[in-house]
């Protein structure tokens, strides 16, 4: 009979356990995005994971492109100012023609330093915003692209907030250790 209450308590951290494993394994943002096909042509960088988030979830339609550029950092000092960000970033497969809103800013991705820079796009359908990140880890880069139905900020915040997530986090890592 004293078992009883030891086995119920077992079988509750068991549990919590498989809920916290669960939250963990999800989708990133809990289901709000999806992954899709990468939408670029072939170029002399492999295919890197595309995401798209609606307005229901993230409050604005967004897209984000990600992908490791390994051995095309410089192994001294990394991403050093916003040209290299311009240069890197992959805003440029979204639409050649963007413009930046501003100086760009010191980020931490995944554990990996670098910078970020908002953009104005002109597309065909009309003026979207886009997001330009960049983080290297010894010589590689992680370069980061993304473009949104809203501003500057509401779009920076949903990408961060998915580059964040466990699932996207772990992939970077390893994708940047993929020697």
């Amino acid at each position: 009979m004293r078992a009883w209450p030891v086995i119920a308590a077992m079988f509750v951290a068991l549990g919590g356990l498989s809920a916290v494993a669960g939250y963990e394994m999800a989708s990133p943002r809990g289901g709000a995005w999806r992954e899709i096909a990468w939408p670029f042509p072939r170029d002399g960088w492999p295919a890197g994971r595309a995401f798209r988030c609606g307005a229901a979830a993230c409050g604005i339609d967004v897209e984000v492109y990600l992908r490791p550029k390994l051995g095309f950092c410089n192994c001294d000092s990394g991403v050093a100012d916003d040209d290299e960000v311009d240069r890197v970033a992959d805003v440029d497969m979204i639409s050649p023609r963007f413009a930046p809103l501003r100086a760009g800013e010191v980020v931490r991705v995944a554990e990996m330093p670098g910078r970020i820079r908002a953009y104005d796009l002109d597309m065909p359908d009309g003026k979207r915003t886009a997001i330009g990140i960049a983080v290297s880890h010894r010589c590689d880069l992680m370069a980061v692209a993304a473009q949104g139905r809203g501003d500057a900020a509401q779009v920076q915040r949903a990408v961060l907030g998915l580059l964040e997530s466990a699932e996207v986090n772990k992939w970077m890592t390893v994708a940047m250790e993929g020697r």
